[in-house]
């Protein structure tokens, strides 16, 4: 499997993609929606670069990872003796489990999508760690010792 950094390239345009939240936020989304069928895509906290499918059903959040394998089709982790299924998309993988039995908790029904992008907050109150130099008169040469 390929869980390389950048795999996942134009995820944030994919609107059931949450991007880097906790698995309790997750859960609180989906509780919070309450509807069996309810789910959302995640990033793993375990496995860098791996996904996370996350459903709701009856009050339990099950999660499903989502792993690319290195030719780039996708597939659910399943346990041992189970057979994987392939998708060339994730698009097409979301369309096989809406179906009723596809071996998920439940099937897909209402995706749970992103209220907005996921802004990098970028006001920080706190004081530089390093000073502006304003003058190059005020630099110390430092010499190897």
């Amino acid at each position: 499997m390929c869980l390389c950094s950048g795999v996942w390239e134009g995820m944030d345009d994919f609107p059931v993609y949450h991007g880097n939240i906790s698995k309790h936020t997750c859960e609180d989304l989906l509780f919070k929606n309450g509807k069996t069928g309810s789910f959302l895509i995640r990033d793993s906290e375990t496995i860098q670069g791996a996904l996370c499918l996350c459903v709701y059903k009856k009050k339990v959040v099950y999660t499903y990872r989502i792993l690319q394998t290195h030719n780039g089709y996708y597939t659910l982790q399943t346990s041992s003796g189970v057979e994987e299924k392939y998708f060339k998309t994730l698009q097409d993988m979301i369309r096989n489990y809406k179906r009723r039995d596809q071996g998920l908790a439940t099937r897909l029904r209402y995706p749970v999508k992103r209220e907005k992008l996921q802004e990098v907050d970028t006001t920080n109150n706190d004081p530089p760690d390093y000073e502006i130099v304003e003058e190059p008169s005020d630099y110390v040469e430092v010499l190897p010792s």
